[in-house]
């Protein structure tokens, strides 16, 4: 590989006073006219989950069905990012990638999304009835359809492979136009206009996709604060909240992936395990299993149905095309971070991992929260479902913590671990946005911590105007997932392309083979 020049490794400054412009021209816009704001990205989201939502689907699917051929066919010996063997030791690297990669969606939509499904039925279940138990399984396995294979699929195989070729192996920037690099090749490497398009684009997505959940976690931890304490849930202590976080964040990313960033991901990773076998001992245990087995049942049994369904546009627009879109927002920048933890690893070992262990996880830790949720919800009608229509999801944790025993500390627990998703999240965001703009995988702790405060800074001042523009952001993400979709489309052809080059490298199959 050949060794990056300093202009490879400098700042990309059409890059980053785009990307940064973009987001402080947004926030300015909200400080003027937030109804002109809401209502503008609120048409360009219509827009978007109608005219994309099936590309959404259908990129997600494809990426999935892609990724298990390479993983699983002669493809799979494949040893990526030139090292014999990996930098992380396996439980660290699946740690760094379960907090990344599900971040706050761990512990809010975990509590929240699969209550929401068995308070009202998902269209693919007509006639079954609202809060029985016939509708337990459904809810579950509607929530597996946005959380399960096909989302962690999308942010962590195709668009790895292809990072790490153009990257490790031919010596392109890490950066998200290096995605294209199979098919333009040095041309796209160096400044142009395509590729400042390519990178400005994924950093705003993936920058709106991790303010967001800053900003809904200084509402949820003020929720949490005033339900387990009784302190005064308001804009300045969900702003102190948030500048703690960012703090924290910062001196993380600082220290960089081996120190900070493993370190949190590690213990938050057993934190959550503790949370789950505390659960299943103090609360419904035989209840979740019983649910678990029945829903990834389902799931699997509906899987292709359920994740192409299009007959309610509105229904796919607040829930799987939003989620897809969400993610499909992170796709290259994950495929970056994804990228730089994962040299040594095979395809095999990157598609198994990310795409079926990861997954299956994510899927029993839903089950576990939002199982208990329901589980007290069908016990006692209103014990978790008052405190979500109140006060909204930040509210569904807490009230499926305070039915279990101990129920204020493990509030305190859950709340915990919420925020170390969303900060791990936030440190490994802006690392990864940091390597985008000067495409080397180390860039400098200033412009790391840099992105970590601008964030924050951001979340704190669309939460200062009002919780609708920390949502009105949120449904930005949708948008700007636009373009992003069609640059992570091309890895359907590049992921199995260079696959074939590096095969041939490798000796894993002859060097004239043609198939």
């Amino acid at each position: 590989m050949k060794k990056l020049s300093k202009n490879d490794q400098s700042i990309d400054k059409p890059v980053l006073f785009l990307s940064g412009g973009a987001l402080l021209a947004f926030v300015i816009f909200a400080l003027i006219n937030q109804d002109l704001v809401t209502l503008m990205v609120d048409y360009l989201f219509g827009f978007s989950v109608k005219y994309f939502g099936s590309i959404y689907q259908f990129l997600v699917m494809g990426t999935f069905l892609i990724a298990l051929f390479l993983g699983f066919s002669k493809f799979g010996k494949i040893r990526l990012g030139k090292l014999d063997k990996p930098e992380l030791g396996y439980f660290q690297w699946l740690s760094i990638i379960m907090c990344t990669l599900l971040a706050a969606g761990g512990v809010f939509w975990a509590a929240a999304e699969p209550l929401s499904h068995f308070l009202t039925v998902p269209p693919h279940f007509p006639g079954i009835e609202a809060g029985t138990m016939e509708a337990v399984a459904p809810a579950l396995a509607t929530s597996f359809v946005d959380w399960g294979f096909l989302s962690w699929a999308l942010l962590g195989t195709l668009g790895t492979i292809v990072l790490m070729y153009s990257h490790y192996h031919r010596g392109a920037p890490l950066k998200p136009r290096s995605l294209l690099y199979p098919i333009f090749g040095d041309k796209i490497a160096k400044r142009s206009a395509l590729g400042t398009f390519v990178d400005t684009f994924s950093i705003i997505s993936v920058a709106a996709g991790t303010i967001g959940p800053i900003g809904f976690l200084g509402l949820q931890a003020g929720y949490g604060m005033s339900a387990l304490l009784g302190i005064p849930n308001n804009v300045l202590i969900q702003c102190t909240i948030i500048a703690v976080i960012v703090i924290a964040a910062a001196i993380s990313a600082a220290t960089g992936i081996h120190k900070g960033i493993k370190l949190l991901s590690t213990y938050n990773v057993i934190l959550a395990l503790l949370l789950m076998v505390a659960v299943l001992i103090l609360g419904p245990g035989l209840f979740i299993f019983d649910s678990y087995l029945e829903s990834f049942g389902l799931y699997v049994q509906n899987f292709f149905s359920m994740s192409t369904y299009r007959s309610d546009e509105a229904w796919l627009g607040a829930w799987t095309v939003f989620f897809f879109a969400w993610f499909i927002g992170y796709g290259p920048m994950m495929a970056m971070f994804v990228s730089r933890i994962s040299r040594g690893r095979t395809i095999r070992e990157l598609v198994t991992t990310v795409a079926v262990i990861a997954p299956v996880v994510a899927t029993f830790w839903f089950t576990v929260v939002g199982g208990a949720g329901i589980f007290n919800e069908l016990k006692n009608p209103g014990s978790i479902s008052d405190a979500l229509s109140s006060d909204g999801p930040p509210a569904a944790m807490i009230a499926i913590a305070e039915q279990l025993p101990f129920g204020t500390i493990l509030g305190f627990l859950f709340l915990l671990a919420t925020i170390v998703f969303v900060l791990t999240t936030t440190d490994s965001m802006s690392l990864t946005i940091s390597m985008a703009i000067t495409g080397n995988g180390n860039p400098s702790k200033a412009l790391r911590v840099f992105w970590v405060l601008i964030m924050g800074l951001v979340a704190t001042v669309l939460l200062t105007i009002g919780e609708d523009s920390v949502e009105s952001l949120q449904s930005f993400i949708v948008v700007t997932a636009v373009p992003v979709s069609l640059l992570m489309l091309t890895t359907f052809w590049t992921a199995p392309r260079v696959s074939k080059a590096l095969a041939r490298e490798q000796s894993i199959i002859p060097e004239n083979n043609k198939k």
